[in-house]
């Protein structure tokens, strides 16, 4: 069956840094187009990036620039790097295999001094 994990949330102050992963099984991953989205409480999910291939990304304006998704094939791992993190990027990041019902349980990443 079809599993994301997600890791790499935490902590951190405003101005860092972290490396969010998605590790997926139960389905060939070089096949699908890969996403992150992200829900802060008592908001609605949104999308943060897309990657389809490795030049092919997409990445919300609001994180344009700080945040970079990447993906490695032979891990069935996608990730994401997000810079210079900002009190508003406080949220429960999630991945998703694009266009599908499938999700990670997410990863909390606060960002506070």
């Amino acid at each position: 069956q079809v599993q994301l994990v997600e890791s790499g949330g935490g902590l951190v102050q405003p101005g860092g840094s972290l490396r969010l992963s998605c590790a997926a099984s139960g389905f060939t991953f070089s096949r699908y187009a890969m996403s992150w989205y992200r829900q802060a409480f008592g908001k609605q999910r949104e999308f943060v990036a897309h990657i389809v291939s490795g030049e092919t990304k997409t990445t919300a304006d609001s994180v344009k620039g700080r945040f970079t998704i990447s993906r490695d094939n032979a891990k069935s791992t996608v990730y994401l790097q997000m810079n210079n993190l900002k009190p508003e990027d406080t949220a429960v990041y999630y991945c998703t295999r694009w266009g599908s019902d499938y999700w990670g349980q997410g990863t909390q990443v606060t960002v506070s001094s």
